[in-house]
C-alpha cells in the first residue's frame, strides 16, 4: 500500500486482496490505505463470496462516512422501498407484458426470487396478499372482455373468428390464462391461493360463456381449472367443502369438453397427472354429490373415449366406499 499508484496495485491483487488489505488498514489506523481500498472496491464489481467478506469487514469495522459511503451505498439499500411493494410492482409488470417470450422468461426469474427454497427467499419481508389478489382480479376482469367481446361477434355475424382474427383472440386468451396460471403457483408456493379456489368458483360468468365459446380457445380456461384440481388432489390448499363442491359444480363438465384440447395443446401439463389428481379432488366432496359427478363422468367417457379424463380408479374408491362398506355394515 506504500506504492505510489495503490490503485493499480489494488487491480492487480483483485477485490479479496483489496478486502483483506481493507481490514488490516482499519486496524491499523493507515488512512491512506483505508481510502485506497475503499475507492478501488466501490469502482469494480463484486462477486457473492467478496460481498460477504465485506459486510463482515463493515461489521467488525468503522470507517469514516466520507470516504465509506458509496460503498455503503451499494451494500445497504437506502431508500424507503419495500420489497414487498416491489416484488408487486415486478408481477404487475409481467403480466402487463407483451412479448411472450420474454414475459416467460420473466415469470421463471420472479418465480424462482419467490420460491421457499430460494436463497433470496429469506430476504423478503413476504408478499402482499391483497396487491396479488388485486392482479388476479384485473386478469380474470380481462379474461372475461374478451370471451364477451367474443359472444358479442358470434351474436352479430355468426363467424366470430373470422372477424376478429382467430391467431389474436387466441393469443390474448392464452396471455390471461398463462398469467392466473403463474399467479396460482405465486399464491400456492406462499400458502395464499384458498382465496383463489373461491374466487374461480365463483366466475358464473365465464363457466356461462364457456359452452358458447371455440374450443379453439375456451379449452384455456380448463386449464386454470386443471391447476387449481392438482392442487386440491395433492393436498396443498385446504378450502372448506362448499367452495370445493361450487368449483366442481361449475367447472367440471367444462373440463370433461375440454379434455381432448388439453391433451392435443398441453403446453406443460401432464395430463396424466390431471386425471389422478382430479379424481382424488373429486374424493374430497360429499358422497351423494360425487355420486352425481361420477354419473356424469360414467355417461361422458362411455360416449368419448379417450377425449374424457379417465377417472376410473377414483370410481372405483367412490363405489367402495359408497356401496361395498355401506352392505358390509348393513349385514353386521
Amino acid at each position: 500500500m506504500f506504492e505510489p499508484d495503490a490503485l493499480r496495485w489494488l487491480a492487480r491483487a483483485g477485490v479479496s486482496r483489496a478486502i483483506a488489505v481493507l481490514e488490516v488498514s482499519s486496524s491499523i489506523m493507515f488512512d491512506r490505505g483505508i481510502e485506497s481500498c475503499l475507492k478501488y472496491i466501490e469502482a469494480v464489481p463484486w462477486n457473492e463470496n467478496e460481498e460477504e467478506k465485506l459486510k463482515h469487514v463493515f461489521a467488525r469495522c468503522t470507517f469514516d462516512d466520507s470516504v465509506s459511503k458509496d460503498v455503503l451505498a451499494r451494500l445497504q439499500q437506502q431508500c424507503g422501498s419495500s420489497s414487498e411493494d416491489l416484488t408487486v410492482q415486478l408481477v404487475e409488470s409481467v403480466t402487463c407484458g407483451t412479448n411472450n417470450g420474454a414475459r416467460k422468461e420473466l415469470q421463471s426469474l420472479v418465480s424462482g426470487l419467490l420460491s421457499k427454497s430460494s436463497v433470496y427467499h429469506k430476504d423478503l419481508s413476504g408478499l402482499n396478499k391483497g396487491s396479488l389478489y388485486q392482479i388476479c382480479r384485473s386478469c380474470l376482469s380481462s379474461l372475461v372482455e374478451l370471451f364477451v367481446e367474443d359472444s358479442r361477434q358470434a351474436e352479430c355475424t355468426g363467424q366470430a373468428m373470422k372477424v376478429s382474427g382467430c391467431k389474436p383472440m387466441m393469443e390474448r386468451v392464452s396471455k390471461q390464462t398463462e398469467n392466473l396460471n403463474w399467479l396460482f403457483d405465486i399464491l400456492v408456493n406462499n400458502d395464499m391461493a384458498e382465496e383463489f379456489v373461491e374466487l374461480w368458483a365463483k366466475q358464473d360468468e365465464l363457466i356461462r360463456m364457456h359452452e358458447q365459446a371455440s374450443p379453439m380457445f375456451r379449452y384455456e380456461l380448463s386449464r386454470i381449472s386443471a391447476s387449481v384440481f392438482i392442487a386440491l388432489g395433492k393436498g396443498r390448499i385446504q378450502c372448506p367443502s362448499d367452495t370445493r363442491s361450487q368449483l366442481f359444480h361449475g367447472w367440471f363438465r367444462p373440463m370433461l369438453m375440454d379434455f381432448g384440447w388439453l391433451q392435443r395443446c398441453s403446453k406443460g401439463l401432464d395430463v396424466r397427472i390431471l386425471e389422478e389428481n382430479l379424481g382424488q379432488a373429486l374424493l374430497t366432496l360429499p358422497l351423494q354429490h360425487q355420486q352425481s359427478l361420477f354419473e356424469e363422468w360414467f355417461r361422458c367417457f362411455a360416449s368419448r373415449g379417450t377425449e374424457c379424463p379417465n377417472l376410473s380408479r377414483a370410481f372405483q374408491v367412490w363405489w367402495r366406499r359408497s356401496f361395498v362398506r355401506s352392505s358390509v355394515e348393513v349385514r353386521r
